[in-house]
C-alpha cells in the first residue's frame, strides 16, 4: 500500500512523528506540494493525505490507482469531494481534534484586546516605565469582561467550548442561530461576537458592511474561523472608521496572507497567522485520528466519511 502525504510540514514541522500513519505500508511524505506537482507526486499512490494542497476532478481522472483520501483537518474543501464519490474513493475528515486549543486561542485573542499585553511588555522594555512619572501607565483602554454579553455565531463543539470559558470569566454568553433579525438583535447588543462557523457558499463574505453595522462602536470582532466568512475590506473600513472598537483574527481569506489585504492598514486590528489549531497537543490528536482513519479504511470500514 503506497501513501503519499502532499503536505506535511504544519502538521509535523519535526515534533509529530508520521510513525503510526507510515506503519501501514511504503510512506512518502513531502513538506509541501505545489499545484504543478500535484499529479507528478501522486502517481502510483492508492492513499492520498493532504491538508491544504488541493486535490481536483482533473487530478483525480489521472490517478486511477487512489482509492482513498484522508484529510489531515477538518474541512474538506481542497478536496473535490464529488468527483471522489464519482470514482468511489472515499474521503475523511477529522471532525473533532482541536476544540480545547482553538476555543483558548479565541479567548485568548480577545483578552489581547482587552489588555494588550505585549504593548505594554515592549513599552516596559523600551524604557517607557523606567522613565515615567507615576507608578504605573497604560497606553490603551483596559476592560474587563464580566457582565458582557458575547455573541457566539456557530455553536458547534468549538463554540459550546468558548461559551464554558465566557462564562467563567463572568460573560453573559448568546449562541446566535442562522435567522436573521436574530442575527441583527444578537449583534445590537453584543459586546463581543465571535465566529465558529463553517464556511459555505451561502455564508462566504456575510460579516460585511451590513452586519457590521449593527454593531456596537464599542464591540469586538473575532474570527478563528474561516478567514472567508469576513469582507475584508468592509471590516478595515470599520475600524478605521470607529464603527467597531477592535478585532482579532487568526484566519484570513487568502493564506498566506497577502501584502495588500486591507485588514494589515487597519486600527485596532489583532492579526495571528493561523495558529489557533497547532498546539501540539492538537497536532498529536490530529496524527492519531489520521492513522486511524486510515486504519478503517483498510479494514473495510471507512470512518468520517464526507462523501458518503
Amino acid at each position: 500500500m503506497k501513501i503519499v502525504v502532499l503536505d506535511g510540514k504544519m502538521l509535523n514541522p519535526g515534533d509529530n512523528p508520521w510513525d503510526e500513519v507510515a506503519s501501514f505500508g511504503e510512506f512518502i511524505v513531502h513538506d509541501r506540494t505545489s499545484p504543478a506537482d500535484v499529479l507528478e507526486r501522486a502517481q502510483g499512490a492508492e492513499i492520498l493525505i493532504t491538508n491544504k494542497t488541493v486535490i481536483t476532478a482533473e487530478h483525480l481522472a489521472q490517478l486511477p490507482k487512489v482509492k482513498f483520501i484522508a484529510l489531515t483537518s477538518t474541512g474538506y474543501n481542497a478536496v473535490d469531494v464529488v468527483a471522489a464519490k464519482a470514482r468511489g474513493v472515499p474521503v475523511s475528515n477529522v471532525p473533532e481534534y482541536g476544540t480545547d486549543s482553538v476555543a483558548q486561542f479565541t479567548i485568548a485573542l480577545l483578552l489581547e484586546l482587552c489588555h494588550r499585553i505585549q504593548k505594554h511588555s515592549d513599552a516596559v522594555y523600551a524604557g517607557a516605565w523606567t522613565t515615567g512619572p507615576d507608578f504605573c501607565f497604560w497606553d490603551t483602554p483596559q476592560s474587563e469582561l464580566a457582565g458582557k454579553t458575547l455573541a457566539i455565531i456557530g455553536y458547534g463543539r468549538i463554540g459550546k467550548r468558548v461559551a464554558e470559558i465566557a462564562k467563567a470569566l463572568g460573560m453573559k454568553v448568546v449562541p446566535v442561530g442562522k435567522e436573521k433579525n436574530e442575527l441583527m438583535v444578537a449583534l445590537r447588543d453584543a459586546d463581543v461576537v465571535t465566529l465558529h462557523c463553517p464556511l459555505t457558499p451561502e455564508n462566504t463574505g456575510f460579516v460585511n458592511k451590513e452586519f457590521l453595522s449593527h454593531m456596537k462602536p464599542s464591540a469586538f470582532l473575532l474570527n478563528a474561523a474561516r478567514g472567508a466568512l469576513v469582507a475584508e475590506q468592509d471590516l478595515a473600513d470599520a475600524l478605521n472608521e470607529g464603527k467597531i472598537a477592535g478585532a482579532a483574527i487568526d484566519v484570513v481569506s487568502v493564506e498566506p496572507i497577502k501584502a495588500d489585504n486591507p485588514l494589515l492598514q487597519a486600527k485596532n486590528c489583532i492579526i495571528t497567522p493561523h495558529i489557533a489549531w497547532v498546539s501540539i497537543e492538537a497536532r498529536r490528536r490530529l496524527m492519531h485520528a489520521t492513522a486511524e482513519n486510515v486504519r478503517a479504511f483498510l479494514a473495510g470500514k471507512p470512518i468520517n466519511v464526507v462523501n458518503p
